[in-house]
């Protein structure tokens, strides 16, 4: 598998359609914000197939990694935690970026703590799905 920076916001979307509104229930309206141009995207290929993405807005010194999915059949392989690292990675290319932070879903908080982001504040809900918002030094 590899993670590249992509202009294919199609793919991207896809992908956020497949995982978010189908499988999650998140509507379309929610989904569907109008930053998509404004953001760099990654996206994770296996055998130049789509997998995952993710998408990284960056405001004055703080990087927003959003839109995290991989698809059920790449999930626990390792592609959730190489998409974290490569947003990390892109993030840390921009000049004068300090840190990351995200809006995690609840039941994903452990995770992202393994990669080094801590909670911050109270559970609030986003597309009617409990989040976290989370945070970490570059």
């Amino acid at each position: 598998m590899r993670i590249e920076v992509t202009r294919d916001i199609a793919a991207c979307r896809r992908l956020r359609r497949a995982v978010f509104i189908e499988e999650q229930g998140v509507g379309e309206a929610d989904e569907l914000d109008g930053l998509d141009e404004a953001a760099v995207h990654l996206l994770a290929l296996d055998g130049g197939r789509p997998v995952g993405t993710a998408r990284l807005l960056v405001k004055g010194a703080v990087g927003k990694i959003g839109r995290v999915c991989v698809l059920p059949e790449a999930r626990g392989t390792g592609l959730g935690a190489a998409l974290i690292r490569a947003a990390l990675a892109e993030l840390r290319r921009v000049p004068g970026v300090a840190e990351a932070c995200l809006g995690s879903q609840s039941h994903a908080t452990g995770f992202y703590e393994k990669l080094g982001f801590a909670v911050e504040g109270e559970e609030f809900l986003d597309a009617g799905i409990p989040h976290r918002h989370m945070r970490r030094a570059l």
